[in-house]
């Protein structure tokens, strides 16, 4: 299990809030100069157009605690009724990411031969995507997060989580940023359907996959396809 390494006094550990009263606390960050914040978005931005989806990655390892640190970036995400309902696995043993790869070459053979659709086909061709899926391996490292669908406590108590779609897509969104702000390359591999990854992790039952996020360094002859992403004006609209 990994430890948590964040600086300070021993960390409190979180609990099931439901059904407790509102506690407010108050919250005043330093503002930020304008000047100061505007050269710090300007920087975010240029280092966040690099940002690219990888599929060949180098073995070399990867600091293990930037991983960590990503994830724990990951980890303050908003939430539905702040339930954090997210698990994410770190799987860094080639037996279990060689199983991995095997199931999801399995499932992903029969959505290339058909199961996705002529449209669907078309639309990831100019990805240059296919059936062989050599990052769940050459990657040093995959994440795999799950998303809890309610909270499950130790007697089997069960309570709903709200928002869970949008609390775990923001999640994985922040991951991913914090993966490539820290220099490390990822990208979210989605095989359908994902049910094996519970059994391969012995996952329990109130927990189903959302995403593989490989993560590593980028290979010596890495490409990635040709793309143009939107301009500010074809995503931005003012009112």
């Amino acid at each position: 299990m990994p430890s948590d390494t964040t600086p300070g006094a021993e960390r409190e550990r979180w609990a099931p809030t439901h059904g407790e009263p509102y506690r407010p606390t108050p919250y005043r960050p330093a503002r930020m100069p304008g000047g100061e914040s505007l050269a710090r978005a300007a920087e975010l931005r240029a280092r966040m157009e690099e940002r690219r989806t990888v599929r060949h990655f180098s073995r070399d390892p990867v600091p293990a605690q930037a991983v960590l640190d990503a994830v724990a970036c990951a980890a303050t995400a908003p939430s539905g009724a702040h339930q954090q309902p997210w698990t994410f696995v770190l799987v860094k043993d080639p037996v279990v990411r060689q199983q991995i790869r095997a199931a999801a070459e399995q499932e992903e053979e029969l959505s290339y031969d058909g199961r996705l659709g002529d449209e669907w086909l078309a639309a990831l061709r100019p990805i240059g995507t296919d059936a062989v899926k050599t990052h769940l391996t050459d990657a040093p490292a995959l994440i795999v997060v799950f998303q809890q669908r309610y909270w499950l406590g130790p007697d089997g108590t069960k309570r709903k989580h709200y928002y869970v779609d949008e609390s775990v897509g923001i999640a994985v969104g922040m991951l991913l940023s914090a993966l490539h702000l820290s220099g490390l390359a990822a990208l979210v591999h989605t095989p359908s359907p994902m049910r094996f990854l519970a059994h391969v992790l012995e996952r329990p039952e109130n927990e189903k996959a959302f995403a593989v996020i490989p993560v590593g360094y980028p290979a010596d002859d890495c490409e990635v396809p040709d793309l143009l992403r939107k301009s500010l004006d074809q995503v931005v609209v003012e009112v």
